[in-house]
């Protein structure tokens, strides 16, 4: 469950301000989506939101893997056969997502997709699958295996049965693609929100930054620290509402790619970054790795900060945030 233990802050304008804050929810990718922009009426808003849709909509068929028509899709169905060819922007990104499983040291890793879903988190699991069962499931992933060839702009999946999933990556991907877009547009400030993975450039029109809450997940009426996101993102990964338990031990909905077993110790992480893409990938490595493995690594990333809640509801962050100047 991603995106649901913070809430944007939009704070109103004055009437007699130049230009207004206009926002509109709709529901893509298979999830809540939220454009806010600051323009000068609202059909230039609108305008801009309309753009913002189509962007979506665009990058949507070229990476999703529910749709069997999209390049990604092409390369799952030709696994262990033959290579594919794909757009540069699909090529890059592919590129990228490896570059972050080889820091997380396969925490993330966009073959993910080939697991076996033996593990059920509606309610209707009464015991854990078996050590050899959640060991097979993961026989497929491995981001070792997937090959590109730069010089043809190819893909391929070296076994067969092996599947990308850009779920992980593509929605902070299509957040920065959508504030580019826009900033190249003219709008000079707005807030992306793709379920959770938020982007925000330039400032309100009193002049103040956008803010984003960081709500405690163990309460969820309770806003504990507030922060001004400038152009810049955040993007949180949670299990607080997704796990089951076995034998008093909590296991999240997030598996761990390299074991197959459920990550655990944490129910919240919150990566700030510069790109919504970098802090969508690294928010799920972290949450893999743990406190401590996860805290490490986001120390010896320059310009990268996280905020971790464990299932004790003790809250971590990263050394350079003063959570004393942030909380409410």
């Amino acid at each position: 469950m991603r995106g649901l233990i913070f809430y944007l802050l939009v704070l109103i304008v004055s009437v007699s301000s130049a230009q207004i804050v206009h926002s509109k929810k709709t529901f893509m990718l298979g999830s809540p989506f939220e454009m806010t922009v600051v323009a000068n009426d609202t059909i230039q808003a609108n305008q801009y939101i309309n753009q913002a849709i189509e962007e979506v909509k665009r990058i949507e068929h070229l990476i999703s893997d529910w749709i069997p028509t999209t390049q990604v899709s092409k390369v799952n169905q030709n696994a262990g056969i033959t290579t594919v060819k794909v757009d540069q922007e699909v090529f890059e990104l592919i590129e990228r997502a490896i570059k972050i499983s080889k820091l997380t040291n396969g925490a993330f890793d966009i073959s993910y997709a080939s697991m076996d879903k033996i593990w059920k988190f509606d309610g209707s699991m009464k015991e854990m699958p078996s050590e050899e069962a959640i060991k097979n499931s993961v026989a497929k992933v491995g981001y070792q295996n997937i090959i590109l060839n730069e010089k043809e702009s190819t893909v391929f999946l070296k076994n067969r049965g092996m599947k990308l999933g850009l779920g992980g990556i593509g929605q902070g991907y299509i957040a920065d693609k959508v504030k580019a877009l826009l900033l190249e547009s003219g709008c000079k400030s707005g807030i992306v929100n793709v379920s959770g993975d938020v982007f925000a450039w330039g400032k309100q029109p009193d002049g103040k930054p956008w803010t984003v809450a960081i709500v405690n997940p163990m309460n969820k009426n309770k806003v504990f620290a507030t922060f001004p996101l400038e152009d810049s993102a955040v993007e949180t990964s949670g299990s607080y509402e997704k796990f089951v338990s076995f034998n008093g031990k909590r296991y999240s909905h997030i598996i761990d790619p390299r074991t197959g077993y459920p990550a655990t110790g944490i129910v919240s992480v919150s990566v700030f970054a510069k790109t919504t893409e970098l802090a969508d990938a690294l928010a799920t490595g972290v949450f893999v790795l743990g406190v401590d493995t996860g805290l490490d690594l986001i120390n010896q990333l320059k310009g990268i900060e996280c905020i971790i809640v464990d299932d004790k509801g003790v809250v971590h962050t990263s050394k350079n945030i003063d959570m004393k100047k942030f909380e409410k």
